[in-house]
Order: structure tokens, then sequence, then C-alpha cells
């Protein structure tokens, strides 16, 4: 009998953590993608967040020396080629230290058609910091941070993602 009772408060107690874990994340306000003017690794123009407003975007922290930052590369171009005409963009932000010349190096290698920048050391923790690379953040129309990937990311769930912030 006391086993019941146990069993059906640890029962109750849990549904109620699933409620009440379901209204805060719904109360919770979207965290606005953070403003940059960041210089570009092939030619050093500035690019400057008040220019991508509008667009959905896909914001991914990486470092030429990182194996899977190198793997998303391809999956990001097709991207890039595939919802770039609907209003969407790939932004690369490099966290190397060597300078713009070895990432330039490397946007020619791989023949990679979205806006690479040299991130700054503050970029990072305006985005409210990134725990390893690579960490991308999903920015919708409205600029909003809607989600974010933590590690290699499968080019079917950014897809499916990509395509519920252009609706």
């Amino acid at each position: 009998m006391c086993f019941k009772k146990v069993s059906r408060f640890i029962l109750l107690l849990c549904l109620s953590l699933i409620v009440v874990g379901t209204f805060s994340i719904s109360a919770q306000a979207a965290k606005k993608m953070p403003e940059f003017s960041l210089p570009t690794a092939v030619d050093g123009e500035l690019v400057e967040s008040k220019n991508l407003e509008g667009k959905a975007l896909l914001i991914t922290f990486f470092a030429t020396w990182c194996p899977p930052c190198r793997q998303e590369i391809p999956t990001l171009i097709q991207m890039q080629n595939e919802y770039g005409p609907q209003g969407f963009s790939v932004i690369g932000m490099s966290v190397d230290e060597g300078g713009r010349k070895i990432v330039a190096k490397l946007v020619e290698l791989e023949n990679i058609n979205y806006p690479v920048l040299m991130a700054k050391q503050s970029t990072a923790s305006d985005f409210g910091g990134i725990p390893g690379i690579p960490t991308s953040f999903l920015i919708n129309t409205k600029g909003n941070i809607v989600k974010t990937y933590q590690g290699y990311v499968a080019h079917a769930i950014l897809e499916r993602d990509v395509k519920s912030v252009l609706q």
C-alpha cells in the first residue's frame, strides 16, 4: 500500500515538472542576434549585422583546424545554394587566431560560397558563449536566435530547421 502512494507521488511530481518546464520554455522571450561589424576573411571588407536584417541566417563558429567544422562545409555550401535565393544565408565566423590569410586559403580550397568573417574574442560571448566548435545559431527573419547547435549537425536536421524559419 505504501509503495502505491510513493509511486503516485513520484508520478505526480514528474508530471508537474514536465508541465512547469513546458510553460517556462514557451514563456521565454526570444533572444535577439547581437550586432556585429566584422571583416571578411577573403578581402577584409566589413560586414555589418544591420545589413542582414530580414534574412534567415545560420551563423556558425568554426576554425580551420577543426575536423567536424571542416566536415560541415559541404552541407553549408549546399544549404547556401539551395536556400540563398529564398532569403537565407550561412555566415561563417572564424575563431582562428592565425589571421585572415589561413582562413582565406580554406575559403578558396573548399570553394565556400557564403560570407566567412573573422570573429573577435567578444563575438562568441555576445552570442551567449560557445562551449566548443563548431557551434551554430539559427536566426529567424525577425533577427531572433531560435536554435543553437553544438557540434556537427547532420544535413537533414539543418534543412528541416532552415525550412521552418523560411515559412
